[in-house]
C-alpha cells in the first residue's frame, strides 16, 4: 500500500502511518528499531531496496530522507515537505516513509525526523554516500545509537578513513569494516587449529580499497607484528598470509568468491567467502546497538600511514644501524685531523 502527501507535517504523515497499518490489517507495531536513511535521489532506489531487504531479519519503520536544495534563491526560500508511505509487501515486513525536504526545510531534517522515530525504540542512522565528517555530532546522528557509513562510496576512501578514525565515537561503524568480517573470522579460526606465533603478515588487494586497509590495520593491532600491504587487480581482498614460526597461513580468493585455505600440515580446503550485497551488510550491523570496539581499536592504528600502499608496522625498537655505517662514522674524525694538520704546516710555511 502506498501513500503520497503533498505540502505535509509530520502530524499528518504519522495520521496517515496509522491509517495505512489498519487498512492492511496490521495495527499493532512490531517493528524493533527504526532506520534513518540520508541519501540523494540518484541513489535512494538502491538505498531503500537494501533496507527493505534487510527488515524482513530486522523489522524496523525506515525513513528515507532526500534533501531536494535547489540553486534557485527563491525556491531556496520556500520550504516544503512532500512524503510517500509504503505499508505491507511494498516496504518488506516494516514501515517506510520516504520524506522529500524542499527548500530551507532540508537544512533542519532532524526536527521532521524526530517525530516520526519509533517510541522507546533504538535508532540507526545510515549514510550510503557522502556522510558527513563527525556523524555523531551530525544533528540527524545525535539521534541514534549507531552511525553508518560507507568510505568505499567516498572520492578518497583511504582520506575518508582518516576522517574517521579522526573523528570516531562509541556507535559509529564503516560498511567497509563489516565487509571484511568473513575474512576476520577464517583467520582467527585458522590460528586456533594451528596456535603458532605469527612473526609478519601480508594483505593484497586493490588499490585504494578501505577494506584492505582496514584488515591491515586490523592484524597488525591484534598481533604486534608488521603488516605489509601489496597489491593486485582485485576484486576487493585477494589474499592474506601470515608467517608464523610453524609454516605460513594463507588464505588466498583469486575470484571473489571461493578461496582456499592453506596450512602447513593439513591439505588446502576450499572456502566460500563471496563479496556481499549490501542488504547483508546492513543486516550484520543491525545485529549489534552496541559500541564496535574491536573497529574502534583498528580504524585508530597506523592512520598517519595511510598514504598509500605500504608497510603498516607495530611498534618496535629501533634497529641499531648496519657494521658498515658504523666503520664510516668511525672513519670520518681519523681523516679530518691529518687534513687539518696539513692545512697549519702550510700555514706556517708560508710565514
Amino acid at each position: 500500500m502506498k501513500i503520497d502527501l503533498t505540502e505535509t507535517t509530520s502530524s499528518k504523515i504519522n495520521n496517515a502511518l496509522i491509517s495505512a497499518r489498519r487498512a492492511v490489517g496490521s495495527p499493532a507495531i512490531g517493528m524493533v528499531l527504526t532506520l534513518v536513511i540520508v541519501t540523494d535521489e540518484e541513489n535512494a532506489y538502491d538505498a531503500l531496496k537494501s533496507a527493505t531487504d534487510s527488515s524482513r531479519e530486522h523489522p524496523s519503520r525506515i525513513i528515507a530522507v532526500i534533501k531536494r536544495v535547489s540553486r534557485s534563491p527563491r525556491s531556496r526560500r520556500d520550504a516544503r515537505l512532500d512524503a510517500e508511505i509504503r505499508v505491507g509487501s511494498d516496504s518488506g515486513s516494516g514501515e517506510t516513509v520516504v520524506l522529500r525536504l524542499h527548500g530551507e526545510l532540508a537544512n533542519h531534517a532532524q526536527s521532521v525526523v524526530l517525530p516520526l522515530l519509533l517510541p522507546d525504540a533504538p535508532v540507526v542512522v545510515w549514510w550510503p554516500e557522502d556522510a558527513p565528517a563527525d556523524p555523531a555530532k551530525d544533528p540527524l546522528g545525535a539521534l541514534a545509537q549507531r552511525r553508518i557509513t560507507d568510505t568505499y562510496s567516498a572520492e578518497h576512501p583511504l582520506d575518508e578513513l582518516a576522517v574517521r578514525a579522526a573523528t570516531y565515537e562509541p556507535g559509529d561503524t564503516d560498511l567497509a569494516w563489516t565487509r571484511i568480517t568473513p575474512w576476520r573470522s577464517m583467520l582467527a579460526a585458522a590460528l586456533d587449529q594451528q596456535p603458532a606465533e605469527v612473526v609478519s603478515a601480508t594483505v593484497e588487494g586493490e588499490a585504494d580499497n578501505p577494506s584492505c586497509e582496514l584488515l591491515a590495520m586490523w592484524l597488525a593491532d591484534r598481533l604486534g607484528v608488521p603488516v605489509t600491504r601489496t597489491l593486485s587487480e582485485g576484486p576487493g581482498l585477494t589474499a592474506v598470509r601470515m608467517e608464523t614460526k610453524n609454516g605460513p597461513i594463507v588464505l588466498d580468493r583469486a575470484d571473489g568468491s571461493l578461496a582456499t585455505l592453506s596450512m602447513v600440515g593439513q591439505p588446502d580446503r576450499g572456502v566460500a567467502l563471496k563479496r556481499r550485497e549490501t542488504a547483508e551488510l546492513l543486516a550484520e550491523e543491525l545485529r549489534r546497538l552496541d559500541p564496535d570496539n574491536t573497529y574502534a581499536s583498528a580504524v585508530r592504528f597506523g592512520v598517519e600511514k595511510l598514504s598509500g600502499p605500504g608497510e603498516v608496522n607495530a611498534a618496535k625498537p629501533a634497529e641499531p644501524a648496519p657494521e658498515a655505517e658504523k666503520e664510516d662514522e668511525a672513519e670520518k674524525p681519523k681523516s679530518a685531523a691529518p687534513a687539518k694538520k696539513a692545512a697549519a704546516t702550510k700555514k706556517a710555511a708560508a710565514k
